[in-house]
């Protein structure tokens, strides 16, 4: 049996833009996404925790400190400023479920995203 799990998270990242003409996905500064085990176009969910979206879409790297940039129709979801959770998920066979763990990374929204902790 397969289960699909919590793979990794950014958590409480501020939106620093929002680009309506880009085709898609979301910009992550590329050592933050990487912090997060997370892969150029690999899908992840965005939770805003401002207005209650939730939407998918896929990752690409930026070169901006601390960028998070939602592109594309995903742009009307969310605003310069809103608080996100970026998530991405695994699938894990059952035997490998009690020992894998998530990475989790914290961010400090006021301070540009910098990373507080990994775990």
């Amino acid at each position: 049996m397969q289960f699909e799990m919590l793979y990794s998270k950014i958590h409480r990242a501020r939106v620093s833009d929002a680009n309506l003409e880009y085709v898609g996905s979301i910009t992550i500064e590329k050592s933050l996404a990487q912090s997060a085990k997370l892969k150029e176009g690999m899908k992840v969910d965005v939770l805003n925790i401002n207005n209650g979206e939730r939407f998918s879409t896929y990752v690409i790297y930026g070169d901006k400190e601390g960028e998070i940039c939602i592109n594309g129709a995903a742009a009307r979801k969310a605003q310069v400023g809103d608080i996100v959770i970026i998530v991405a998920y695994a699938i894990l066979q059952e035997s490998e479920c009690e020992a894998f763990k998530p990475t989790i990374v914290q961010v400090d929204a006021q301070q540009n995203n910098k990373i507080l902790y990994i775990s």
